[in-house]
């Protein structure tokens, strides 16, 4: 593991370098509150957990602690291998708050190295979608990327938006937006027109982003929900302003030092073509000692939250802990391998009966699916 660290903190310095020569700077009744924006959601937690420090600074807006802390335990989940485990919901991190979380649906692509899954949570009363972060070993290869990645693509029928090829791929022209969509409209179907929670860490978030955004246009910008952990900016700033928009409830976390949400750079004099986030960040840091979570501007880019660490402090290390919550793959080897082999495990296991459920799980890989009563 330290090993591993020190491999992913070593992306640091080479970024840092560049983005420095490029003189990167800041800019100038009785619904429960989920603690996104709107108080008028019908779900979460009876009550939210404020022990540690939350800090507002003026802000209406609230957060949830009890319910970012549920959530981050979902977008590790998300990370393991163990496809059997997540099917049954009996991995190691399948447990604390998610515990008793019903899978509705496994999804695996093997070809494009992604992974995710959909189900019910019954406590928060909402239906919940999972995308996993990247898994390769080579992350300090995936964060300079993250410098030299250009918005190329123009975003449909929003005159100025583009957006980071890349991530808009990921899920839109791969099996990730059909598997989950049907996913998510067969769940609501069985389970009420519950709310749906899109949650991601790193490029999971970024893909979670366009997931939340193509849900809200299908389902309603009032009924989706998104949570991301250590999420890269995915647009410009027209973009930021639409999804802002259509995903009003919307929390991008940030953590310490965390390189990755600095990325790809934010170029102050070049306003429409840089690279923006959307609202609203709550940054988790130390201050005197004690954990704060602060519920940063609506600008999406408060220079008093995580844009306030100097560029020379970056860290990658930051970004594989969210809330205490380790947030990383269990298995670096080849994405390719790993995903290959654990749904071919995962099908053997369900031709020969060794995995047993009372429900029906859908789990679609590659370009097939099987239904398992």
């Amino acid at each position: 593991m330290d090993r591993r660290r020190r491999a992913v903190e070593s992306a640091a310095p080479a970024a840092v370098m560049v983005l420095l020569l490029l003189s990167i700077a800041p800019a100038g009744g009785a619904r429960r509150d989920w603690g996104f924006r709107s108080p008028s959601s019908s779900v979460g937690f009876t009550e939210p957990n404020t022990k540690p420090d939350v800090k507002n600074n003026g802000q209406t807006f609230v957060f949830n602690y009890t319910l970012a802390k549920a959530i981050v335990e979902y977008a590790s989940a998300v990370y393991m291998t163990d496809l059997t485990a997540l099917y049954a919901w009996t991995c190691s991190r399948c447990n604390d708050l998610t515990r008793g979380f019903e899978v509705t649906c496994i999804i695996v692509d093997v070809q494009n190295c992604l992974q995710a899954f959909v189900g019910v949570d019954h406590k928060l009363n909402a239906i919940i979608v999972a995308i996993r972060g990247t898994q390769e070993n080579s992350i300090q290869n995936w964060i300079k990327d993250m410098i030299w990645k250009q918005v190329k693509l123009n975003y449909p029928n929003v005159p100025n938006a583009k957006v980071h090829t890349g991530f808009y791929s990921s899920y839109n022209n791969t099996l990730l937006r059909p598997a989950i969509t049907n996913a998510v409209r067969k769940a609501r179907k069985l389970h009420g027109a519950r709310d749906i929670i899109v949650t991601g860490h790193s490029m999971g978030g970024a893909i979670a982003s366009f997931c939340a955004l193509d849900l809200a246009i299908r389902f309603g910008s009032n009924n989706v929900h998104l949570m991301t952990f250590g999420q890269p900016r995915v647009g410009n700033a027209a973009f930021a302003s639409y999804f802002a928009k259509y995903v009003p409830n919307t929390i991008r976390m940030t953590h310490e030092r965390d390189i990755v949400p600095h990325l790809p750079p934010y170029f102050f004099f070049l306003p429409r073509l840089t690279y923006r986030h959307f609202p609203r960040e709550v940054w988790e840091h130390e201050v005197d000692g004690n954990t704060t979570f602060q519920v940063c501007d609506g600008s999406g880019e408060d220079p008093n939250c995580c844009r306030s660490v100097f560029v020379l402090f970056w860290s990658a290390s930051d970004h594989l802990t969210y809330m205490g919550v380790k947030i990383e793959a269990d298995d670096w080897s080849t994405c390719r391998i790993v995903l290959g082999r654990s749904a071919e495990q995962l099908q053997m296991n369900l031709a020969s009966n060794i995995v047993t459920s009372g429900r029906s799980v859908d789990v679609v890989i590659a370009d097939y699916s099987v239904q398992v009563d």
